[in-house]
């Protein structure tokens, strides 16, 4: 059974999964400030741990994830679960960080339940640090859902000058958080803040979630623009 960690807003109308990236668990500093922000969003947040990271609480080991693909049928099961826990409310938004995301956007290439709308993509891997010819494009090119990328402009793992010019598919869409890294820091000098940038992914991540409640309601959710 998948372990979710929820962080709530009474009043939320849409509910966010989110996975962690490949090399820090659910609870680490910025799945916990994505999770609060969002929270204060009008949105219920539930966070997950795919069970390699999840051993590495009772074993103390650090051991690398397997392949995205591999990783899929947890992340389902942790739609499952999300579905149906009693927090839960409206239409259900899927995403993560790094990894996470990449692994909830493969995901939605498959056929998922009707109440998961979207995908939210928080730092997309697009390819590894320094490798830029390892291109990951598939999972962006063949959702089906509606994709939001939030990505730093100077991302270690696919800036913005490198993104800009890609073939992402006709359902995914950009908002780019200002001289921000992979985790959306800024540099010192820049006038932009880790603080701020953290806000504008929120804002974007919750205007595309309560988008699906706007007009129809949540339990018969029409895509913003639709």
């Amino acid at each position: 059974m998948t372990d979710l960690l929820w962080t709530l807003d009474p009043a939320a109308r849409a509910t966010v999964l989110l996975a962690h990236g490949a090399g820090v668990p659910m609870d680490s500093s910025f799945m916990t400030r994505m999770a609060e922000g969002l929270a204060s969003r009008g949105l219920a947040v539930a966070r997950f741990e795919f069970g390699y990271m999840a051993k590495r609480r009772t074993t103390g080991k650090k051991a690398p994830p397997p392949k995205a693909e591999k990783l899929i049928p947890e992340y389902r099961a942790a739609i499952e679960a999300v579905l149906a826990a009693p927090q839960r409310v409206g239409p259900l938004v899927i995403g993560g960080k790094s990894m996470g995301g990449r692994v909830a956007a493969m995901t939605a290439g498959e056929a998922l339940p009707d109440e998961v709308v979207a995908v939210v993509c928080l730092g997309y891997p697009f390819h590894g640090p320094g490798r830029p010819e390892e291109i990951r494009l598939a999972p962006l090119q063949s959702g089906r859902l509606p994709t939001l990328v939030a990505q730093g402009e100077r991302d270690d793992f696919g800036n913005r000058a490198e993104v800009e010019g890609l073939d992402v598919g006709a359902r995914t869409r950009f908002v780019w958080i200002e001289d921000g890294s992979h985790d959306f820091g800024p540099r010192g000098a820049s006038p932009a803040t880790l603080k701020g940038n953290i806000a504008v992914a929120c804002d974007a991540v919750a205007d595309l979630a309560l988008g699906f409640t706007a007009a129809a309601g949540a339990d018969d959710a029409t895509p913003p623009g639709a």
